[in-house]
């Protein structure tokens, strides 16, 4: 068997999951896509061994311990986007950004932000969000 078979299926099956990866909203449809990729890394891992010869086979080993982690990672990761799906009632990526932290002017009410720091803070409190808007983006 050529190496290239499998090594061009590896590189065409890692192009798709990265594809996943940078165009997917869901996060349920990425976290498919990096197992697509980690897929595509143990196809490549136990075609070289075989490609070798290597009488440990320490591809197919490594390939055992690749498939052990991206189970965990997978267990884990889903676990977080149904947390996320109860508490936001969506999975979408982009509405993530909305558990980032907020400045102490945007968490306070607006008279309690007139009685303790007047009215310079609410004409630069669009400001800040600005800020805010162009740091997460």
């Amino acid at each position: 068997m050529h190496l290239a078979y499998p090594a061009v299926l590896a590189a065409l099956l890692f192009c798709t999951g990265l594809y996943g990866v940078l165009a997917r909203r869901n996060a349920i449809l990425v976290l498919m896509s990096v197992e697509l990729m980690l897929n595509a890394v143990n196809l490549n891992l136990v075609a070289f061994d075989v490609w070798l010869r290597d009488t440990l086979h320490s591809g197919q080993a490594l390939t055992l311990f690749t498939i052990a982690i991206s189970a965990a990672e997978i267990g884990i990761g889903l676990a977080i986007v149904l947390a996320v799906h109860r508490n936001r009632g969506s999975s979408d990526v982009d509405r993530l950004r909305d558990t980032a932290e907020t400045d102490a002017a945007e968490t306070l009410p607006d008279d309690a932000a007139d009685e303790t720091h007047g009215t310079e803070d609410q004409a630069t409190a669009p400001a800040g969000k600005a800020k805010k808007a162009e740091a997460t983006a």
